[in-house]
């Protein structure tokens, strides 16, 4: 595999982050996760980091190199993410459980598998245009889909940021699968939340920042950017982009980015590579968490995913 990478989460306006977000690769197979933890729902930024180390930690134990099969990886991996979050809730007696929206996307043999839930999306770009894209589970979504309101009247609906599927809630998520899309040199791939899209006028924009330049100049330039439009009240923002550098009909056919690009070629079966921000009390600024407490919800997350995880 050849592909180029980004990934970054800011803060925006906020006081605390609750995005998450990380990428794993082996040398045939590449995992993409970001989730964002719901604001107005206790500790949502211990939700998303449930539901992302739980699926990089299974993409890192049964890619050896590739996943047996990747939608239902990903389908039973955030069902038990979902699990371990309820059982968290009902440890520590919170008033509301903890929840958060997911979208996660996995790539081997050139062809990209991705899911979501709730409104954090996922975007394939090819040649500057959006060809494919995640449909948010929300209010909204659902009454454009009836015709009962525009995407302009969407926009400043009140409803605008009501979902109804997540991790954490009350009913088993509801999970969107993509076809299986083969993919071409340049292709990108954009997770995002909803800090991102919200915060654009169209979808064109997206697409037009990130194609037509180096992905890892262009990608810090788009989220300055996207900070800018948000400003002191803006949400976080987080997203983590992936330029493909290889052909499904034609390996060979590499595309842009080379000096940036990674390869995994020279990689053995077994190596997994992860970049993960670690929950810790740098990213969570909460007044009501002592450190002692964050240090306890560190363990705690991980006692979680140990509980519920499908070790072979």
């Amino acid at each position: 595999m050849r592909f180029t990478i980004y990934q970054e989460s800011r803060l925006g306006g906020r006081k605390n982050n609750e995005d998450r977000l990380a990428h794993s690769y082996s040398r045939d197979a590449l995992l993409a996760v970001l989730a964002d933890g719901m604001g107005g729902h206790y500790y949502g930024e211990v939700a998303a980091q449930i539901a992302v180390q739980f699926l990089i930690d299974a993409f890192q134990q049964e890619a050896r190199p590739t996943v047996e099969d990747p939608f239902l990886f990903m389908q039973r991996t955030i069902y038990a993410a979902h699990q371990a979050i309820l059982t968290y809730s009902i440890n520590h007696n919170l008033a509301d459980s903890p929840r958060t929206t997911i979208v996660a996307c996995l790539v081997q043999d050139n062809i990209a598998y991705w899911t979501h839930a709730g409104d954090s999306r996922l975007y394939l770009i090819r040649r500057g245009k959006i060809v494919s894209h995640t449909r948010d589970h929300s209010l909204v979504q659902h009454l454009m889909d009836a015709g009962k309101i525009t995407p302009e009247q969407a926009e400043v609906h009140p409803d605008r940021n009501r979902i109804y599927s997540c991790l954490g809630g009350p009913q088993l998520p509801e999970l969107d699968f993509s076809h299986k899309t083969p993919l071409q040199a340049d292709d990108l791939l954009i997770l995002c939340s909803d800090g991102i899209w919200s915060a654009l006028p169209n979808d064109d924009i997206l697409a037009q920042s990130l194609q037509a330049e180096e992905l890892l100049e262009a990608a810090p330039r788009f989220m300055d950017r996207v900070e800018s439009i948000g400003g002191p009240h803006g949400d976080n923002i987080s997203m983590l982009a992936v330029r493909w550098g290889d052909n499904y009909t034609d390996d060979s056919d590499a595309g842009s980015d080379s000096d940036s690009s990674i390869s995994t070629h020279d990689m053995n079966e077994t190596d997994i590579t992860t970049h993960m921000e670690i929950f810790t009390n740098t990213n969570v600024q909460r007044e009501d968490l002592s450190n002692d407490e964050i240090e306890r919800a560190i363990e705690e997350i991980r006692a979680a995913i140990d509980k519920y995880s499908f070790r072979k």
